[in-house]
């Protein structure tokens, strides 16, 4: 059985393994940028299964203190929302509906605050075929793009609470 569990500091090493398993589609994280981004977080949330962690989320609402152009983007055309910073499911919990748990996990509680959007970006170019099909079946909608300077090219994606 899958449990959701606030996560801590001491998830820490785990967090950052599950993070550089899949840095390609994600953004780099050591211990002090999980640390960094732990404190600036509304919600970090792991999933686990026999104590074994299987995945995670990151999440921010409008306000935080996070100098992100991502979320700066969302800033400036959102209200009340609660981004998406990172999710990532280990190769062995996926295709168990632990990303759908922790979305639906996130948008209550943020809902509970008064959010009334979720906010993400998932990479187009080149593409995270994964997380473009996960996001499109939960119902996310494309409200532009975005050119980084890593020369990724992200979809940037919102979902009414």
């Amino acid at each position: 059985m899958i449990r959701l569990r606030d996560a801590t500091l001491a998830d820490t090493a785990t967090i950052v393994a599950l993070n550089r398993d899949v840095v390609a589609v994600t953004s780099p994280m050591d211990d002090a940028r999980f640390h960094h981004l732990f404190e600036l977080s509304d919600y970090c949330i792991v999933a686990e299964k026999d104590g074994q962690v299987l995945g995670f989320v990151l999440a921010m609402t409008a306000g935080a203190a996070y100098e992100n152009a991502n979320f700066d983007w969302f800033g400036q055309r959102l209200d009340k929302f609660v981004y998406i910073d990172r999710i990532v499911i280990s190769k062995d919990g996926r295709g168990h509906g632990i990303g759908g748990k922790l979305y639906a996990h996130v948008a209550e509680a943020a809902k509970a605050t008064g959010c009334t959007v979720m906010a993400a970006e998932m990479d187009l170019e080149p593409p995270n075929v994964g997380s473009l099909n996960f996001h499109e079946k939960t119902g996310f909608v494309k409200l532009g793009s975005r050119a980084l300077d890593s020369g990724k090219i992200v979809s940037m994606q919102a979902l009414d609470l």
